[in-house]
């Protein structure tokens, strides 16, 4: 069954290049009708033009799609909300929400720059909750929403370099899971990509020499799209590389009973066990409000 989003409405954050201009392209021609918005500053977040936006708006419309450009920085909180005052006041809707947009600013935790920490996580971390909050409302009242937070291998497991980066990362994770439980009684249902791609913002890594067409970031998008559709699950964490898709989980095992008396000595003499992840109950079957 074709997955179509007609009579859909999208925002994609940082849409105007890599990884959110393919989402934005891809969820045009399947019929969404989509905001495209990116700051269109530098990889590190400095500056500004809308001519990335409206560059990917001209795209979808060529293509027989509909779309809008904005520039808004997800950071600035009153510019978001007079982004979505916008897309309900053009179409009456929103339905998806992709935070995409992200920066990067890598160096060693014993250089980095608290500055450059928190430019990180703005950007990241609260810029993606100030366009969920805001269109959080929408989707309540329509009973429907589709949210994809961009995670990171980075946050997921650990990168040299991207403390920062890695951090924030892993609270949209932190961020998702409650979500999935708050919205679901709403037709809300929010997970996460953990994309690895060749875009402007890895081009420079170890790694990613030579990387542009085994790493495309539109082998990225189809798992994105298909996380904004009616068919999408809640709460799962996906990774696409290279046309490659497999899900990441945070997982428990199933521990060991010292007692109410446990001592120091009694966790050292069974941290074997303690940590033994070989016979593990995954968090999906946890209560949620254990």
């Amino acid at each position: 069954m074709k997955i179509d989003f007609t009579d859909r409405v999208a925002i994609v954050t940082g849409a105007g290049g890599g990884l959110g201009r393919q989402h934005a392209l891809e969820l045009g021609r399947r019929g969404a009708k989509v905001v495209v918005n990116d700051l269109g500053g530098s990889v590190d977040g400095s500056g500004g033009s809308e001519s990335a936006a409206q560059q990917v708006v001209e795209e979808i419309r060529a293509a027989g799609g509909s779309a809008i450009a904005n520039t808004a920085s997800v950071t600035d909180i009153d510019a978001v909300r007079d982004m979505v005052e916008r897309t309900i006041s053009a179409w009456g809707r929103v339905d998806i929400l992709v935070n995409n947009a992200g920066i990067l600013r890598d160096k060693t935790f014993a250089k980095l720059e608290l500055a450059n920490w928190h430019a990180v996580i703005d950007v990241h971390l609260t810029g993606s909750l100030n366009c969920t909050k805001l269109v959080w409302p929408h989707m309540t009242e329509q009973n429907y929403g589709r949210l994809v937070m961009t995670t990171s291998t980075s946050g997921l497991f650990g990168n040299f370099g991207q403390s920062n980066y890695g951090a924030a990362k892993l609270g949209l994770v932190g961020f998702m899971n409650t979500l999935r439980f708050e919205g679901a009684k709403f037709n809300i249902h929010t997970n996460a990509i953990a994309p690895i791609a060749a875009t402007r913002m890895t081009e420079n890594l170890p790694g990613f020499e030579d990387s542009a067409e085994r790493l495309a970031p539109e082998l990225v998008t189809p798992a994105v799209v298909f996380l904004c559709s009616e068919q999408a699950p809640n709460g799962r964490i996906i990774q696409a590389m290279g046309g490659r898709y497999f899900a990441a989980d945070v997982r428990e095992n199933k521990g060991v009973e010292l007692g109410l008396d446990a001592s120091v000595e009694d966790i050292a003499g069974h941290i074997d066990e303690i940590l033994d992840m070989t016979s593990n109950a995954g968090i999906l079957e946890r209560d949620p409000h254990r």
